[in-house]
Formats: structure tokens, sequence, C-alpha cells
């Protein structure tokens, strides 16, 4: 007859606690850190909460909700996923298969107003000089012995545009789709701590207190016709981009048009708010600790990290260049914000301007730049995909 000592062993030994092993403890406090980022700083939780869960869920030992196992190869065997794979493993194939990133793009072209681009295109420039971090960290990816494909799909970092990393991976190095994505996403959600003293090393106090006046405001046939100019001549020129440039400009037709508040109002709330959560909670689920602290992969999340930072400095860069040949009416804060992420890096620009004079109102300007990021990093990864692809 079975002791309950003997039971209550047994049961220990079929649990979780019995099988943790150093690397999930890792990831557990790694999960903890990002949660405290999170809900206590505030740093973007609506990208970080999901993410940080998501790297909780997955190093828990036996949940079975995630097998990355089933992904090494870049290949999808969808009887294996099917029959054998967890919650986490279904909700991922909406990332493997690149639908997320476009339903993401439908979503924040219908959230974003593109009248401060239309209103100043010079912001256009400033979104061109923010892809610096892309060919910056291409190269040095390169240089450390990373193929081209490999290297293309980590600069793509540099944009700061966690869907269009995922869609470009997912086509180039699949296999890689797992560290990418959590570096692409979790450097999004640290927007608030990273660009701040890059900003403050590259403009002085003078320049932080910029007032910009208001430009004029686009016309309604300006707004309408822009997205499907964009669209067309985009799509023409980079074909495989189709997808991130068509849904983007569709999103944004829908809230330019005035014919489809319905539609509109989906894209904005409750269609990108569940493919977030779907999006956000699984690319996390993919940091299990025994695959995720390799020397490989902690090397993509530090190029990713220089990829950003030098995409923050070519922004600001040019910002500072605009603001000599404006004689000073063009803040180089916005500039930082040429990265893609909306509107986090526009909202960063906002504080930092008002840090510095309180009667600052920088948002709208950084918007600009910030729209013509999206924009511009879409355009770089159909340029990595025609050459590498």
């Amino acid at each position: 007859m079975t002791s309950f000592w003997d039971t209550l062993s047994e049961l220990f030994a079929s649990s979780g606690y019995a099988n943790l092993t150093w690397q999930a403890l890792v990831m557990i406090a790694v999960a903890g850190v990002l949660l405290y980022l999170a809900i206590v700083k505030q740093f973007e939780p609506l990208l970080l909460l999901p993410i940080a869960f998501g790297v909780l869920l997955a190093n828990l030992p036996l949940g079975g909700l995630i097998h990355p196992e089933f992904y090494s190869s870049g290949t999808i065997d969808f009887d294996l996923v099917f029959h054998s794979g967890g919650l986490l493993d279904i909700l991922y194939l909406g990332v493997k298969l690149g639908v997320y990133p476009c339903l993401i793009f439908l979503g924040i072209g219908a959230m974003t107003d593109f009248g401060p681009l239309l209103a100043r295109p010079s912001s256009l420039v400033m979104g061109a000089g923010a892809q610096f971090g892309i060919a910056a960290a291409f190269i040095i990816a390169i240089a450390i012995g990373f193929e081209p494909n490999v290297a293309a799909s980590i600069a793509i970092i540099g944009g700061a545009d966690g869907p269009t990393a995922i869609f470009l991976t997912s086509r180039l190095a699949p296999a890689y789709l797992a560290p990418i994505a959590i570096a692409a996403y979790s450097y999004m959600a640290l927007i608030p701590l990273i660009q701040p003293p890059i900003m403050k090393l590259m403009t002085t106090q003078k320049e932080r207190e910029i007032v910009m006046t208001q430009p004029g405001e686009p016309s309604k046939i300006q707004r309408i016709t822009f997205p499907v100019l964009v669209a067309v001549l985009v799509i023409l020129l980079l074909p495989s981009v189709a997808p991130l440039i068509g849904m983007l400009m569709l999103g944004n037709l829908f809230r330019e048009a005035g014919v489809v508040e319905r539609l509109s109002e989906t894209s904005q709330n409750a269609l990108i708010n569940i493919v977030t959560i779907f999006l956000s909670l699984t690319v996390g689920a993919t940091a299990v600790g025994s695959q995720f602290l390799r020397p490989q992969t902690l090397g993509i999340i530090a190029l990713g990290l220089a990829a950003f930072a030098f995409s923050t400095f070519g922004g600001l860069l040019i910002g500072k260049v605009m603001c000599l040949l404006t004689r000073g009416k063009i803040n180089p804060l916005i500039g930082s914000a040429g990265v893609s992420a909306v509107p986090m890096a526009a909202r960063v620009s906002q504080v930092e301007g008002q840090k510095a004079n309180p009667a600052n109102f920088l948002l709208m300007h950084a918007m600009g730049p910030n729209v013509a990021g999206v924009i511009g990093s879409a355009v770089a990864a159909g340029v990595l995909l025609s050459l590498f692809g």
C-alpha cells in the first residue's frame, strides 16, 4: 500500500516544481521585471504586459502551452501543431504566417492621423533619417558573421516596428523569428527608457526649448487621396510589401473617407486590441529559457538595441540639420519620432520637450516624422525582401 509520503513524493515529482531549471528561473525573473515596468512604470503596458505574461507562461514547466521546437526548422507542421500543440501554439500561427502584422497595420492606419505629415512634408526626411539604424545594424551583423538574410531580419529591428519585423523575418529567416520578435516588441515598449538619454546627448537645452508653430491643415481631398496614392506608388515599386502597405493605407482610408465609421471604429479598437493580445502574448511565449538563453540569441538582442539606438540618432541628426536650415523653427527632438513606433515615439518627444519648456507642445509635430517612419520601415522591409528574399 502506497504511503502518504510516497504519494506526496510522486505528486511533487510530476509537478512543475521538480522540473524547474535555472534557465526557467532566469526567464521567470525577466518576466517579473517586465511586469514591473509595465504595471508600475507604465512603459507601454498594452504591449509589455502581455509580452511579460507570455514569457512567464512559457517558462512554467509542463504547462504545454507552447512548443518552440515545433517551429525550430522554420517550417510549420500543421498536423503536429493541431494535434499535439497547446493553446499558444495555435495562436502563434498568426505570427508565423504573417497574419497578425498585417491586421495590426490595418488598425494603425485607422488610428493614425496622417495630417501632420501632409501639413509638413519635410517630416519624410526625418522619417528616412531614422532608418539609419537598419543600415548600421545590417553592416554590423554581416561583419560578425550572420548570413545576409538573417542580418536583414536583425537590422529591421532598428525601424522600431514590431509588425514589420515579424513580417520580414517570417519570410527571410523564420528560424530566428522568436528572438527578433521579442527584441523588436520589447524595445518598442521600452522607448520611454531608451530614447531620452540619446535625445539629451544629441540636443542642447536651447534646441529642446524651441516652440514650433502649427502648419496649415491639409484638405479633405488631400487626406483621402494620400493613402490611395501611397498604396499605388509603393506597391508598384515594391510588390513584396503589398500586405503591410495595403492594410496600413486601407485603415487610413477607413478613417478619412467619412463613410465607413463602423469599419474605422472596429479597426481602431476591437480588432487591433484582439490582435495585440494574441500577438504580444505569443511573442512573449517564444522566450523559452532553454532555447532563448543562448549566445546567438543574446547577440541578436544586443544588435537590435544597437539598431534602435542608431535609428534614434539618425532621426535626431536630421532634426538638428533641419533646425539649422530653418533657423530654429524645427525642434530637433521630433526627429527621434522618426522611428515607426506610433504614437509611442511621438509621446516621448512631447515629454522631453515639456521637460525643457513647459509651454512646448510637440506631439502633433512629432506625429509627422512618426507616420513617415511607419511608411519608411515598411519600404525598407520591402527593399530587404527584394534583395534577400
